[in-house]
């Protein structure tokens, strides 16, 4: 058989259970052993009969000195009289009421017409004068209107005992001993109750107890619906309850015919039904424990369950939780109300019943079952439930609450917003309660909701334009920067943003420099390599020719020298500056006299300067100046900007070297006029192979400043270079100590 349908009847059979055994409880003392006179219905029906037959023929209104009695306050006359303004805001209102009618039987020349509405205005004032001049005018008017809602209350009594039960009564008023009767009370009953001093006696009361407004008898042609008979006017003029001794019946002849028969064979029908169901809840308990148990195959493999294993767990409960109290539902109002429909069965019932019974009992088990079995099948596999909570949307939901107050500005101002579109709802439909709450509904929409909307449309835009503009960011446009009004939260992001463009168009600029620099550095090395290598090539060739003599040939060895060692100063200067830049060159620390460092490559570089023609000018402190360096790795950077200062210098210019102690730091400036024009980007004279002669014809590496950058780095100092005009200058700096 098919799984669905297999699972369709397990689904009927559990459905029928839950209805029936609950069914059981609530309905087996009613009916059970039960007959019609058993029932609450029943007894309230009596109950109501009990009142209509007291207040209509056992304690009756006297209505005509009722009539006369009817209270009528000082204030009920002064309401009534005056409703509709002063005497004569009333006299001028019927003055032009019929002003205009009056003018138009005249035009037509209608004496009837005329002559009636003449009468029938004067009348009227007649009526309006006497109200101002006779309170007892207005209270007879008063009295007679409540007197025609007291009778139509009183027909309305008279009307509703025709509904009442079959019964048969004799009573005997306990005080004045007088007998009413209706029927025979011995012939064989169905119900009998018997009033006297130990089971209390009948109380019969002029009005119905449970009758408090009276104000539905103002719809006749001829009750001024303005005048209201109020409870404590009926009171005052009903009569005392009496008290009866007797007997009360329904006979079984009467339970036998007419309206109680019908009755009592609804009663049956239900009955009988209900022990049937109850038998069919019986069978189908059976049936589940035996022939029809529940297999886990008939939903952990339907097409649904893919699907289904998707959700997040809290979809998962919450949908699981519907489907609970939907079926729950179903199964209390069908527990509740199956006895009424077998009482009353129809074709109509039965058709409901079915369509009901597989939409929201069967369909909704089968749902409920598929949801706890896979719900139990994820449960149970390890990390399932924890991963399952972090992954829910209540989890993402909290998140997303606490990262919007993280801004708190942004999440208070969200806040107040959506608190003020509910109660802007609230008040709305207020207004539809209470006229008056429009006017304040108004007021706070024209005050606050108004300025309020203003203020989130003009941020909505602002917003807008602040997408607009990273759009144009993400797109590679950096030129035009987002304006910032305001201090708001907005405001600071698009500052942010203006400052990451910024940052992203510095950062290309200098991938755009990097890559220019890259591609110098390569050529700068390829031809600094490849000129002693070609040397070295072309001397080697010529020192293969054997007819060469021995001068020649020593001259060409010490060229092959030459170039060899230009070649092996270039790579080991690459190597060294390779290692600085990775930070894998070790310094040995030690306090050294900077004074004395300086005093040494100046000596020996004396020469060199001597036959360069320049003048150098010294200055020296008189005492030592300390710094804690590596005395060889320091000794390279002075070498080497006195060597860059010998190689670049104007000859015959001067060149100034000066070490002073400046606060705690050792600062050394080398200045000379350069004699190649070196430009006003002096950050790429620290670059690799860059040198001041653009050409590359003089002698070095063009790793000298690079060498002595990455040292005087490694060392925690700081290096300079300062360029005016055709003056070159170079500053260091240490801690002295």
């Amino acid at each position: 058989m098919n799984k669905k349908i297999q699972l369709g009847i397990w689904s009927a059979l559990v459905t029928i259970v839950l209805i029936a055994l609950p069914s059981v409880f609530h309905y087996a003392p009613q009916i059970v052993g039960k007959t019609l006179i058993d029932q609450e219905d029943f007894s309230w029906r009596m109950e109501r009969t009990y009142d209509h037959l007291g207040a209509a023929v056992l304690n009756p209104i006297d209505f005509e000195k009722a009539a006369r009695e009817l209270p009528v306050s000082k204030d009920e006359i002064e309401e009534h009289r005056n409703r509709f303004g002063t005497l004569a805001e009333q006299l001028s209102n019927i003055q032009e009421q019929y002003a205009e009618r009056i003018m138009q039987a005249k035009e037509e020349k209608n004496e009837t017409l005329l002559l009636a509405l003449v009468k029938e205005r004067d009348i009227k004032i007649e009526d309006i004068q006497k109200n101002f001049e006779s309170d007892e005018h207005i209270e007879d008017k008063i009295r007679n209107q409540k007197a025609k809602q007291l009778e139509l209350y009183i027909e309305e009594i008279e009307n509703r005992r025709q509904d009442n039960l079959p019964i048969s009564y004799e009573l005997v008023n306990v005080d004045t001993g007088e007998r009413f009767t209706k029927g025979d009370v011995s012939v064989p009953v169905a119900y009998k109750k018997k009033f006297d001093e130990s089971n209390g006696y009948f109380k019969a009361d002029s009005i119905l107890l449970d009758h408090n407004s009276y104000s539905e008898y103002t719809g006749d042609a001829a009750v001024d619906s303005s005048i209201e008979l109020t409870s404590e006017d009926v009171r005052s003029v009903s009569q005392k309850p009496q008290y009866f001794r007797g007997t009360v019946i329904v006979s079984k002849e009467a339970l036998a015919a007419g309206g109680l028969y019908e009755k009592s064979q609804e009663f049956t029908r239900g009955k009988y039904s209900m022990y049937a169901f109850w038998v069919v809840g019986i069978l189908s308990l059976v049936a589940l424990l035996t022939v029809v148990k529940f297999r886990r195959e008939w939903v952990l493999f339907s097409r649904f369950a893919p699907a289904y294993s998707r959700w997040k767990i809290d979809l998962k409960a919450a949908v699981l939780l519907l489907t609970v109290l939907f079926l729950a539902n179903y199964i209390q109002t069908e527990t509740w109300s199956i006895l009424n429909k077998f009482t009353y069965f129809t074709l109509g019932t039965a058709g409901n019943m079915v369509v009901s019974f597989l939409l929201f009992g069967v369909l909704l088990t089968a749902l409920l079952t598929f949801q706890v079995v896979h719900l139990i099948e994820q449960v149970i596999q390890p990390g399932y439930l924890e991963q399952a909570l972090r992954d829910s949307y209540t989890a993402t939901f909290i998140q997303n609450v606490v990262e919007m107050f993280s801004n708190r500005t942004i999440g208070v101002q969200l806040f107040i917003l959506l608190i003020g579109f509910f109660l802007a709802g609230i008040g709305f439909v207020g207004g539809f309660i209470e006229p008056f709450f429009f006017l304040i509904y108004a007021a706070c929409v024209m005050f606050l909701g108004l300025p309020a909307l203003y203020v989130f449309a003009s941020r909505g835009a602002y917003l807008n334009r602040i997408f607009a503009a990273t759009s144009d960011m993400a797109a590679g446009h950096l030129t035009q920067a987002i304006p910032v009004k305001g201090k708001s939260a907005l405001a600071k992001h698009a500052a942010n943003l203006n400052n990451l463009r910024e940052g992203v168009r510095v950062s290309i600029n200098e991938q755009a420099k990097s890559e220019r620099l890259k591609t110098e550095l390569i050529t700068n090395v390829s031809h600094d390599l490849r000129t002693p290598l070609t040397s070295i090539i072309t001397y080697t060739d010529l020192l293969k020719d054997e007819t060469l003599s021995t001068e020649e040939r020593a001259k060409y060895v010490g060229i092959l020298d030459q170039k060899s060692q230009r070649l092996k100063t270039l790579i080991e200067d690459l190597f060294e500056v390779s290692k600085m830049a990775s930070g894998n060159l070790e310094l040995t620390r030690q306090r050294v006299d900077l004074n004395q460092l300086m005093q040494q490559a100046l000596a020996e570089h004396a020469e060199d300067f001597a036959v360069s023609s320049l003048d150098v000018r010294i200055t020296l402190p008189e005492i030592p100046v300390y710094a804690m360096v590596d005395g060889q790795k320091w000794w390279r950077v002075l070498d080497n900007l006195l060597i860059n200062a010998l190689k670049y210098s104007l000859p015959g210019t001067r060149v100034y070297v000066n070490l002073q102690k400046v606060g705690t730091q050792a600062r050394i400036t080398i200045k000379n006029i350069a004699k190649y024009e070196i430009g006003d980007n002096t950050d790429e004279l620290f670059e690799r192979f860059k040198r001041g002669d653009e050409s590359r014809q003089t002698e070095g590496s063009g790793l000298g400043l690079a060498i002595a950058q990455s040292i005087v780095d490694l060392h925690g100092g700081k290096m300079e270079v300062e360029v005016d005009g055709d003056l070159f200058k170079v500053t260091v700096d240490i801690v002295a100590g």
